[in-house]
């Protein structure tokens, strides 16, 4: 999904430089969820079961548009 992209690109330009090794590997993990997981997580209807991953959502959430 074209929305997806830009959201996880934002991130990825203004965050991920800066990101702890954690953070990256959480990065990681996130782009390998099908879109249907994505969507799911980042509109709030399920939580991701992953910590990191769940940290992270909130962070990309919270992002400037």
């Amino acid at each position: 999904m074209k929305e997806l992209d830009l959201l996880l690109v934002r991130w990825l330009d203004t965050r991920y430089a800066a990101a702890d090794p954690a953070r990256r590997a959480a990065f990681e993990r996130l782009l390998e969820s099908q879109d249907p997981e994505l969507v799911g997580w980042l509109l709030k209807r399920e939580p991701a079961g992953d910590p990191g991953i769940a940290a992270l959502v909130d962070e990309l959430l919270e992002l400037p548009r």
